[in-house]
């Protein structure tokens, strides 16, 4: 069962908003990964498509780069790896990347597209 799963109706209050606390500090963890190039961290970004965790404490991260091409992608991964062990409920973790939704700057928060000086 993955934190996805067990995130429903069905289960109690305690458990929905423990789940919740931890995705919140997953996506905190990821908010210290800055993309290199663009000094704005991958949360804000809109790079993070997903993010699941086991019962077992795998953390699997569905991300993508700005480019398909990307010479820092070896560099991100680490570093998503690098700022969630540190989380008690990991154990390990697991970076897939994905190109399927392409990126666009609209996935970028308000506050990435502020620090780029692009408007919307």
């Amino acid at each position: 069962m993955t934190v996805n799963e067990l995130n429903n109706e069905n289960q109690p209050n305690e458990i929905n908003e423990e789940v919740e606390a931890i995705k919140k500090q997953i996506l905190t963890a990821l908010e210290t990964v800055i993309d290199p190039e663009l000094g704005i961290d991958i949360v804000n970004l809109g790079l993070v498509y997903d993010v699941d965790l086991d019962v077992n404490g795998l953390c699997t991260v569905q991300m993508t780069l700005t480019t398909m091409g990307c010479p820092l992608a070896d560099v991100i991964t680490d570093e998503v790896h690098r700022a969630l062990i540190s989380l008690e409920a990991v154990n390990d973790t697991a970076v897939k990347l994905v190109w399927y939704p392409a990126w666009t700057p609209d996935r970028m928060s308000r506050y990435a597209r502020i620090s780029l000086g692009i408007s919307r």
